[in-house]
């Protein structure tokens, strides 16, 4: 196989298996450095136009999520869950550890999809992969989780609105976000507040404060 299109070979050349800093109960796949994974990136794979390896990294809002549902399974205890943009498969890795009947882990990048498999693999859970565009369709989920989405103005708008639609028909909605540019704050209140240790080369800080929020009204956990 081709070294560019062989998936795990690349994401093992340029990772190493780390506890998450702030949910070390979970070890991932992850790079040491962020300018480095991205120039591997251009280097081997640009010719495939494939997007940022997003998929290497804990992000600040992912941790934040991970860690409310450790701490606290019944958001997903029994239910079946999407974990929307995964990257690592952090957030789904989390929800099977916290008790979900079942895991789906969605993002377009194929490489993403191959280090959720790997991830899930190496925390001995069950999280399906899958690459679908999921925006604006609803399956049935329980409960639909999704962290550090809101870089973009026109991806954050269609994503809300996605996601407000899903809340208003009884889906627990829970998003983790450190304050990205588009999240629009005023339609969430927050459950939960963290100090979440990250790379500076990505957030330039060593500590990212994060939220796990809920739309106002809507997708609230059983008293």
């Amino acid at each position: 196989m081709s070294p560019i299109l062989d998936r795990p070979a690349f994401i093992r050349r340029n990772t190493r298996v780390l506890p998450v800093p702030h949910a070390p109960e979970i070890r991932l796949h992850m790079a040491d450095d962020a300018t480095t994974l991205w120039q591997a990136t251009e280097a081997d794979l640009g010719a495939l136009n494939l997007p940022p390896p997003f998929w290497a990294f804990a992000w600040a809002g992912g941790q934040a999520l991970a860690r409310f549902l450790l701490d606290d399974t019944a958001p997903v205890r029994g239910a079946r869950v999407l974990d929307f943009a995964s990257g690592s498969g952090l957030v789904g890795i989390a929800a099977a550890r916290a008790g979900a009947a079942s895991v789906e882990a969605a993002d377009i990048d194929a490489f993403a999809q191959e280090a959720i498999a790997m991830n899930a693999a190496l925390n001995g859970v069950r999280v399906a992969a899958r690459g679908d565009d999921l925006v604006g369709r609803d399956e049935g989920w329980d409960v639909v989780l999704a962290a550090d989405i809101f870089y973009e103005r026109d991806t954050a708008g269609a994503v809300t609105t996605w996601l407000a639609g899903l809340a208003a028909r009884g889906a627990r909605v829970l998003v983790g976000d450190p304050g990205r540019s588009y999240f629009d704050a005023a339609r969430f209140e927050r459950l939960a507040a963290y100090d979440v240790p990250v790379m500076r080369s990505l957030e330039d800080a060593d500590v990212k404060p994060s939220g796990v929020w809920r739309f106002k009204g809507r997708g609230r956990s059983p008293a």
